[in-house]
């Protein structure tokens, strides 16, 4: 609301009458609360509510008190007024003497602590300003990082043990020279990890937990350092190298994950308040974890648990977030819900499908895109009896019995709606030769091709690869509608296309 410009030069008692009345029909319409006003050191009595509907009363109140009101203000729900002094009715107003008086009754000690609270761990506008993904994200986070501090907490007592600081067989300056060495080894393969950053954009979910797998390995060999203490350099440079590239990988998914949370240009309070989040989770379980070692546990129970915890809020974690681009795996399950289905799923079905367990370096996926021509093809025949189905597309599909995958190879021209198309048609290749192996007796299978654990080829190969052509120009340009439909962001860089490209010869 505009604030109400009041002219401070002398007006007639009949003009202030009426401004002092509309004054007070905002100020009725905008108050919530009765205000508690003050009273002046000269005993002038107190301002009335200006939510009451005696409004003759107030006129004379603040027209005979020393006390002008000169506009209104609402902040988030909050509202003042602001008053201004005088010496006496009819005088000019003070200089300075402006004052806020709010309407609202004083919040209950509680309400001011979760106000506090919610200032520092959920962003501002919540939730309005964040996705609904947001919350179970935070809550897991919040408790791997509970269950990470407790760690520390034993972990640092087995490397202080292990290196030597609470005997007196070892010089300090042994002791410091072996934990520089930790230290250096780890901060070598923090570097030496980061070159596979473009897979961080990819693959975000899976090398994420893959992350942390490796942070509580590094953790477990820290404890191992307890039961050697003569191998602590080498026990020890390897827990850190390990825990290093889990700090890389946490730190490089870090910001995608945000940005997905994030309705607004708001990605810094977000990353803010999140970080504050996990650190105040971190402190907590550091302090239950030193009054737990107080009693000396074992060892291996107590890593066991926290282990187990750690892991699980970790998957819980990664699973609860929602991102709208499709990579490989929600590609793949985009493809085949739409395929078995006819409908794309939504972003929310979509992200919980996704496996998390299908790590990137992994190499027995049944789909190879942007493969070489030597992993295609074996035989030339099989080649030239495909190529006229691809004449006019920027790609070719087939399917290697052998190695029991489907590969999509790209021409040069290929662009990036190509490379999508070329990813759906793989997809729909697979389904087929899958429908179709499906409907063989598994006996007939293995006396025809003495492989249960491979995908049989189709004796009519060609067959369906020329069905896969049909099926993919009607039903393409539908799948890529359903999916915008859903909010899916297609790009083909997501997908880690292969970089061979085939030449015209």
């Amino acid at each position: 609301m505009a604030p109400i410009k009041l002219n401070r030069s002398s007006t007639s008692h009949q003009d202030s009458r009426i401004l002092v009345r509309e004054t007070l029909r905002i100020s009725a319409n905008l108050a919530s609360a009765p205000p508690s006003l003050p009273t002046t050191a000269h005993n002038h009595p107190p301002l009335a509510p200006p939510h009451s509907p005696n409004f003759s009363v107030l006129e004379d109140q603040f027209l005979h008190s020393s006390f002008r009101l000169i506009c209104c203000e609402e902040i988030d729900g909050r509202r003042w007024q602001y008053v201004a002094e005088r010496d006496a009715p009819g005088l000019p107003l003070k200089n300075n003497s402006i004052r806020a008086l709010s309407l609202q009754s004083p919040q209950p000690p509680v309400d001011q602590l979760m106000s506090f609270v919610r200032s520092y761990v959920v962003p501002e506008g919540f939730p309005d300003s964040v996705t609904p993904s947001y919350v179970p994200y935070m809550t897991w986070r919040a408790l791997k990082h509970f269950f990470g501090g407790a760690m520390g907490v034993f972990t640092t007592q087995t490397l202080l043990s292990s290196v030597g600081v609470s005997r007196n067989t070892a010089t300090p300056g042994a002791v410091a020279i072996n934990w520089i060495l930790k230290d250096g080894a780890g901060r070598v393969g923090k570097m030496l990890f980061a070159r596979q950053g473009r897979k961080f954009d990819y693959d975000l979910k899976q090398l994420r937990f893959a992350g942390d797998l490796l942070m509580e390995l590094g953790a477990g060999v820290e404890l191992v350092t307890a039961a050697v203490p003569h191998l602590f350099l080498p026990l020890a440079c390897a827990a850190n190298v390990a825990k290093n590239v889990a700090a890389v990988t946490s730190t490089s998914t870090r910001t995608p994950i945000y940005k997905a949370f994030a309705k607004g240009e708001n990605i810094g309070d977000v990353t803010a308040k999140g970080e504050c989040v996990g650190n105040i989770a971190d402190l907590l379980g550091t302090g239950l974890s030193i009054m737990i070692s107080k009693r000396n546990p074992s060892l291996v129970t107590t890593f066991a648990l926290l282990s187990c915890g750690y892991v699980m809020s970790s998957y819980r974690e990664v699973k609860s977030v929602v991102l709208h681009t499709l990579n490989r795996a929600r590609f793949s399950v985009a493809v085949d819900s739409f395929l078995k289905t006819g409908r794309v799923p939504s972003l929310q079905e979509g992200n919980m499908q996704e496996n998390i367990l299908s790590f990137p370096w992994l190499k027995d996926k049944p789909v190879v895109l942007g493969s070489r021509f030597k992993d295609a093809f074996q035989d030339p025949h099989a080649y030239l009896a495909i190529e006229p189905l691809f004449e006019k597309e920027r790609y070719m599909v087939t399917y290697n019995p052998s190695k029991g995958k489907v590969y999509a190879l790209l021409k040069d021209q290929a662009k990036s709606d190509d490379i999508l198309k070329a990813a759906f048609h793989a997809h729909v290749l697979l389904h087929f030769i899958t429908s179709s192996n499906s409907a063989q007796p598994l006996s007939q299978r293995q006396q025809e091709y003495g492989h249960s654990d491979l995908m049989p080829m189709s004796k009519d190969l060609e067959s369906h690869i020329t069905e896969s052509c049909k099926m993919v120009t009607t039903t393409y340009g539908i799948f890529k509608s359903e999916a915008a439909e859903q909010g899916w962001t297609m790009s083909d860089s997501l997908l880690n296309p292969g970089r061979a490209r085939l030449l015209q010869c």
